[in-house]
């Protein structure tokens, strides 16, 4: 009998019988097999809250040893609503289903409620635009947010709407099979005009508030460009190819290369430095004050492709820049 002749659900809980390909396995490995619509670690969740039982009796620890021809009961208690409240925020959407929303996300929306920025994020308009088809992320009725994008770069999103979608999801991104491609608007020209860099980053040795190339102590990370356009050698468009998503790598990345991003407070040029680039590319001062005065990193996810987590159709959608950002460039 294969995995999914062995479960069924019944009401609110579902019903499993260890096979022999399961005997040996841990419990929670065993039940994800079984039950694959459920992520591991929701399934841990429920094991270790004491919602599994194993041939009658309670079991918490998810890493038990199961056997052939144990019968598991799993209970699902209701889903929890989300603690951020839904807000009636329009959406860019390109493509939605029962599993995945693709959508393009506009520049200053931050993507979860945090301190300082408790309401109109991306969550609550998700919450508001999903309303009772999400079916539920670890167990409480949310969206299953795969990768992020900082509040003031713009571009294409990715999100789950269920657990299952958001495993998938999330493996692809481990596993670099799920595609991003940014395009950044940086001072100076790389040289070669293609290239890999990859280097540890992690936190900022004297300002937390940002992320740094790092000897030690940090996660790796590889991004791939391509020069698209130069602009009288002081600014250049740059295609950028994530193979990882850390935190604010294309920024940290380019800046380590010598070629910051326009409009990066955090990582950017020095004002007379930047006037300075752009004087000697020949630029007037009406298109010099253009660029010192673009408000936000000029970094948009232009490009992104994965793996339908049920149809395993390959998906690929692309945006086109920002006004903000197109304007910039047509001065230039």
């Amino acid at each position: 009998m294969n995995s999914s002749e062995q479960s069924e659900s019944v009401g609110d809980t579902l019903h499993a019988i260890i096979g022999y390909a399961e005997d040996g396995l841990r419990l929670d490995k065993a039940v994800a097999t079984l039950l694959p619509d459920f992520s591991r670690t929701r399934l841990q969740g429920l094991i270790e809250s004491g919602e599994c039982l194993v041939d009658g009796q309670p079991c918490l620890s998810s890493s038990r040893k199961v056997k052939a021809g144990e019968q598991i009961v799993l209970s699902l208690p209701p889903l929890e609503d989300a603690t951020p409240e839904p807000e009636n925020i329009p959406l860019e959407i390109f493509f939605e289903d029962e599993d995945v929303i693709v959508l393009n996300k506009p520049v200053g929306m931050v993507v979860h409620p945090a301190i300082g920025h408790a309401t109109g994020t991306l969550v609550n308009a998700l919450l508001y635009h999903c309303g009772d088809s999400l079916s539920g992320i670890n167990g409480v009725r949310r969206p299953g947010i795969v990768h992020r994008l900082d509040k003031d770069t713009s571009g294409l999103m990715m999100v789950a709407k269920n657990d299952l979608a958001h495993h998938h999801l999330s493996e692809q991104l481990q596993d670099r099979s799920l595609s991003r491609v940014y395009q950044a608007l940086v001072f100076g020209v790389p040289f070669p005009h293609k290239g890999r860099v990859e280097t540890l980053i992690g936190r900022h040795p004297s300002n937390r508030l940002k992320m740094a190339v790092v000897k030690g102590n940090g996660k790796e990370a590889a991004t791939n460009f391509t020069v698209l356009e130069n602009y009288n050698d002081a600014l250049a468009l740059v295609e950028c190819r994530l193979e990882t998503g850390r935190t604010h790598q294309i920024r940290v990345h380019m800046q380590h290369l010598g070629f910051p991003l326009a409009g990066d407070e955090l990582y950017g040029v020095q004002s007379n430095k930047a006037k300075s680039i752009l004087r000697k590319g020949g630029y007037e001062d009406d298109v010099i004050d253009a660029v010192m005065a673009f408000p936000r990193q000029a970094l948009h996810a232009a490009e992104i492709s994965f793996i339908h987590p049920k149809t395993e159709e390959e998906m690929h959608f692309t945006s086109p820049l920002p006004n903000d950002l197109s304007d910039l460039l047509n001065m230039l």
